[in-house]
């Protein structure tokens, strides 16, 4: 028996993403002739990020820069009964809706996420990927990069993402897993490996490690940003 049809909207924030989000926005048409509703958040971009989104989101709206901001803002603006957050360089398989909406039914839980592969030319991306995946089954923490989704209540009891620059999807985690564990699903998503390989993989592995262990340690998200950004030492 299949699960009954849920009302799922898609929040796509995006900032210069010119160059993958067509390919992103592509993949959720399907979705889209289903039912869902797909809206993608500008924070102000340069280039023709928003031309090229338009006709393929049902509507495309602007919010201050930053990435929890303008995941909130999407939030305000959707009907969806479930929301997913999915980054612009991230591509959804054909399957996420249907494995989405068994997730849920079956699990009862109000939120969860998918697995990730990292699509790259680098070594260590398939082992990132990997301890990824199995961080996030024994911590219940998820990264953004797995596409997160929620119940629309579970969203509003928690109040949303928190407005910090870094580790908002840390901390919504942390506050969701008080309503429940997350639904772990085995399907894949593929997300960019450009940042890691941009950076160089093991460098940013480190730096990630890093800014996690001060983010649980207490240490400022604005400051952690700083750092992710190479603004400061």
């Amino acid at each position: 028996m299949e699960p009954d049809p849920l009302h799922l909207s898609i929040v796509v924030p995006a900032l210069n993403e010119a160059a993958s989000i067509g390919a992103c926005l592509a993949r959720l048409q399907a979705a889209r002739r289903a039912g869902a509703e797909v809206i993608v958040v500008d924070g102000g971009s340069a280039d023709a990020t928003r031309e090229i989104a338009a006709p393929l989101a049902d509507r495309v709206i602007e919010s201050p820069r930053g990435r929890a901001l303008q995941m909130n803002a999407g939030a305000r603006a959707s009907s969806g009964t479930v929301l997913l957050f999915l980054h612009a360089d991230t591509i959804l398989p054909e399957s996420a809706v249907l494995a989405l909406a068994r997730g849920l039914e079956s699990s009862g839980r109000a939120w969860g996420r998918f697995d990730v592969r990292i699509d790259g030319e680098h070594p260590l991306l398939p082992v990132v990927a990997f301890f990824m995946n199995l961080r996030s089954r024994l911590t219940g923490i998820a990264t953004g990069d797995q596409a997160i989704f929620v119940r629309r209540e579970a969203f509003e009891q928690v109040g949303g993402f928190r407005a910090i620059p870094l580790m908002e999807d840390i901390a919504i985690c942390k506050a969701l897993k008080l309503l429940s564990r997350p639904a772990c699903l085995r399907e894949r998503v593929v997300t960019s490996g450009r940042r890691w390989e941009k950076r160089g993989t093991l460098r940013t592995i480190l730096l990630m490690w890093r800014l996690r262990l001060a983010y649980a340690l207490g240490a400022d998200p604005a400051r952690l940003a700083q750092r992710y950004d190479g603004r400061a030492a």
